[in-house]
């Protein structure tokens, strides 16, 4: 009764619990496809496989009427550990952490997935052959039935320690190390139910009752299955915040590059525009300045001279570049000072002055068609 017990339990648990972490798997899969992500498939299968194995015992002793100490029974119930086993192993390498892995993981890691499934289908085939000899050998015998455990038995107690070197490791470099007495515990457990399993239940008669030492194994069994689950559903959601995390620290990390650029850009662009600001501001002076150079000639132009003061502008628009004022006035048969006093009210009347008055008015002669009415030869 305590066998079926124990294999409903585990049954319902832990097919429930495979469910739910492959579905964990597949979402976290279309994320990213990581050694991390591809680890919660694998534990997911471990707890599948216990599920699978206790749901065939349930079949095969129910209706089947098959009895717990058939070798059909036992061989499954190695065969369904061997897998279990192996599934554990190819999750083990997904546990992250900073340190020196253990030496089986390492030993793992050197292999392809088919590479390890074609080894542990080598021991496979060694239970059968052992399963074989054992059940033609001694058909009635169940010491036999304990002797097939002894093939799983140093692989479990090898992935048992691996794992918990592996899950301290992980807990330790997430600051968890209140999770080190859980792991041994686990370990303990593990080593309680292999011992269960290679001592003949016929043996122990004389140091403990038959029914104590079924609800030992039975109890350590299911314990150490469920410690399992807690201790790795555990595992994978300090991974998943310590994931989100990297991933939050990571965007922080390209925010605060992306910031420094554009700092340094936005500093590359007040210099620019300062130098551009500088530039505007000569262009502006330089502008005003032609404008009213503009403005005055544009108002001289306006300006109506006399006859006499064309002809003297013509005249100096025409030799000034070679002549004299004296010269000019000769040519004009005028003395100079009556030369300059038309001079001076021509600058007056277009409001020109300055050292550069003389170069003024021969532009201005030439601006406005004037030299047409020079009356001297520059010859």
């Amino acid at each position: 009764m305590l066998f079926e017990i124990t294999n409903y339990i585990t049954a319902i648990v832990c097919l429930i619990t495979a469910f739910v972490i492959q579905r964990v798997y597949t979402k976290e899969k279309l994320r990213d496809d990581t050694t991390s992500v591809r680890g919660i498939m694998w534990f997911s299968l471990a707890i599948f496989s216990w599920g699978l194995g206790a749901l065939i015992n349930i079949m095969l002793i129910d209706f089947f009427s098959v009895s717990i100490y058939d070798k059909v029974i036992v061989s499954l119930g190695v065969l369904f550990s061997l897998l279990n086993s192996l599934f554990i192993l190819m999750s083990i390498p997904s546990i992250e952490h900073n340190s020196k892995r253990n030496i089986v993981i390492r030993i793992i890691e050197r292999f392809t997935n088919k590479e390890v499934f074609i080894i542990f289908g080598g021991i496979l085939m060694m239970i059968a052959s052992v399963f074989l000899i054992s059940f033609y050998s001694n058909p009635n015998d169940n010491t036999s039935n304990n002797v097939i455990w002894l093939i799983d038995i140093p692989i479990s107690v090898v992935v048992a320690f691996a794992l918990l070197q592996e899950l301290n490791k992980a807990f330790y470099s997430r600051g968890m190390r209140f999770m080190y007495f859980p792991t041994y515990f686990l370990f303990i457990l593990i080593l309680v139910a292999v011992i269960h399993r290679i001592i003949p239940s016929e043996n122990t008669y004389e140091w403990m009752d038959l029914n104590t030492w079924n609800t030992i194994g039975s109890v350590s069994s299911l314990s150490f299955k469920f410690l399992f689950i807690v201790l790795f559903t555990i595992l994978l959601y300090s991974w998943k915040l310590l994931a989100e995390n990297e991933e939050q620290q990571s965007e922080y990390v390209k925010i605060k590059v992306s910031k420094t650029i554009l700092e340094e850009e936005l500093e590359i662009l007040k210099i620019a525009n300062e130098s551009h600001l500088d530039t505007i501001k000569h262009l502006k002076i330089r502008l005003n300045k032609e404008k009213k150079k503009y403005i005055t000639l544009e108002e001289s132009s306006k300006v109506i001279l006399s006859d006499r003061q064309k002809e003297v502008l013509a005249n100096l628009g025409l030799c000034g570049t070679k002549k004299s004022y004296t010269e000019i006035a000769e040519a004009m048969n005028i003395s100079t000072d009556g030369f300059q006093t038309h001079i001076y009210q021509i600058k007056k009347a277009l409001n020109i002055s300055g050292s550069d008055g003389k170069e003024q008015l021969i532009t201005y002669a030439f601006d406005n068609n004037l030299i047409d009415s020079a009356t001297i030869s520059c010859d």
